[in-house]
């Protein structure tokens, strides 16, 4: 019988980052290099570690979509998002989280709330980010067009 108390298996994410001094960093990741301002000022070209961070929280609720599509199963179209991340400056961090999530789908309004808790439980950015601050969103479901 398995122990209640041993730790559950965890997942390791490794990634290199670098700079060389020119305002322009970049972060190696299995086969992709994602390119960021690193410049002391806010560039408006690259994204910088905020937006990245954002970006990771959008990332997970798309890749959650597609992940409770199967699961569930939830049939829809097409699925987008806007997210918001709001930071106060002292001490400088992100405070709020806010997100409207649009899902084409035919799926009755009980299970597009069944979709909207599921990402809300079982997303890793998610939930790491929900510990640290504010996180709220909204799900609005469009018939697909005949």
């Amino acid at each position: 019988m398995p122990d209640a108390a041993a730790p559950h298996p965890t997942r390791t994410y490794a990634v290199h980052a670098e700079t060389h001094g020119t305002g322009v960093g970049e972060v190696h990741t299995k086969q992709s290099i994602v390119r960021f301002d690193s410049s002391p000022a806010q560039g408006h070209e690259l994204p910088g570690p905020a937006d990245l961070l954002t970006s990771a929280f959008a990332a997970c609720i798309i890749k959650n979509i597609e992940r409770m599509g199967e699961i569930l199963p939830f049939r829809y179209d097409s699925a987008s998002l806007e997210v918001t991340a709001e930071r106060q400056d002292r001490p400088p961090k992100i405070v709020r989280i806010s997100y409207a999530l649009t899902v084409v789908t035919d799926e009755p309004r009980q299970r597009v709330d069944l979709l909207h808790r599921n990402i809300q439980r079982h997303g890793t950015i998610f939930n790491t980010l929900a510990e640290v601050c504010e996180v709220s969103g909204t799900i609005t479901a469009l018939p697909p067009p005949p």
